[in-house]
């Protein structure tokens, strides 16, 4: 499979053959993947328009490609100025956060404030600057998310059947995901398994994401670490789903919202930590853990707490 870029601008119509390593993987998925470079916006236009085409026929941009499958590819007509090409020197200092890395995975340590993948407003994201990295990255894809303000080990996938087995793994709840939270208050219920369904709110609501009976089942579990007297407590999470803003919501539902959470946090409370040097959410992806499939294999990776959030911790302390 060649990979395009936007320097075809002037390219005549291009015909890509779907390799099995691709299969099952969404259409615009594949396009963002395959045309480097290119506006995501552009790419739905194209899709939406029919410029683009399988095996002859229109399809939508959530068609999930199969091994044999002919991709019609129109000329791409982009300004390259207009371009999100990411440059060697630009994204060299985040290969100096890669945790670990072998032929199949890396985890990457993802600094807070840096988004995973670019989207609506965010020219820029982990994956994004990561394949720009080396060419051993181009086929690098996310095995799953984490929030812009959320630090630590990040897992990518190197290879698409790499990421077909993790994301079966996810599915079965075989990846142990653990996170440190700061939370308000002395946290009052001990260890405690939060089983509460989350939905999305609406689209002008403050809170994106909101506990409802009718929604997706999500499951956290909160462990205590250390109580700062009646101001805070550190708390270990585990999450047993993967739902968008769960540990966040969940903290919050039971009236302990995470520090520096400007969403689903507590005003007063920020506030009160940003004097102690918390200028982002308290919320750090701490361990990944999980058997290789088909194996014994162990794989685990830590991250260790920055500096920031050590700092943070020590004045409550003191």
């Amino acid at each position: 499979m060649v990979k395009l870029d936007a320097k075809h601008n002037k390219s005549k119509v291009r015909y890509e053959d779907v390799d099995i390593e691709y299969q099952g993987q969404r259409l615009d998925n594949f396009l963002i993947r395959q045309l480097n470079g290119v506006p995501r916006s552009h790419i739905y236009r194209l899709i939406r328009s029919g410029q683009v085409r399988v095996n002859s026929g229109r399809v939508r941009a959530n068609y999930r490609i199969k091994a044999g499958d002919r991709i019609r590819v129109p000329p791409i007509s982009l300004n390259p100025a207009k371009t999100s090409q990411v440059s060697f020197e630009g994204v060299q200092w985040l290969g100096e956060r890669i945790l670990y890395e072998d032929s199949r995975v890396l985890v990457l340590d993802k600094p807070a404030g840096l988004a995973v993948h670019g989207g609506s407003g965010i020219s820029l994201g982990c994956i994004e600057a990561l394949r720009s990295l080396k060419s051993s990255l181009r086929q690098a894809d996310l095995v799953h998310r984490l929030d812009r303000g959320t630090s630590g080990c990040l897992l990518i996938a190197k290879r698409r059947s790499v990421l077909r087995q993790l994301h079966m793994l996810l599915r079965e709840k075989g990846m142990k995901k653990n996170y440190l939270a700061l939370v308000k208050g002395k946290w009052s219920y001990g260890d405690k398994n939060v089983d509460l369904p989350l939905t999305r709110g609406s689209s002008n609501a403050r809170e994106k994401v909101k506990v409802d009976p009718e929604g997706k089942s999500a499951s956290t579990r909160f462990n205590v670490l250390e109580n700062f007297g009646e101001e805070a407590t550190m708390m270990k999470i585990s999450i047993m789903t993967g739902r968008t803003h769960q540990i966040r919501v969940h903290a919050a539902h039971m009236r302990h919202p995470i520090a520096g959470d400007e969403q689903y946090g507590d005003f007063q409370f920020n506030a009160a930590l940003a004097k102690k040097g918390l200028h982002r959410i308290f919320l750090h992806a701490l361990t990944l853990e999980f058997l290789w499939p088909g194996s014994n294999e162990v794989f685990k990776v830590d991250s260790p707490l920055s500096e920031e959030l050590k700092v943070v911790c020590s004045k409550l302390r003191s």
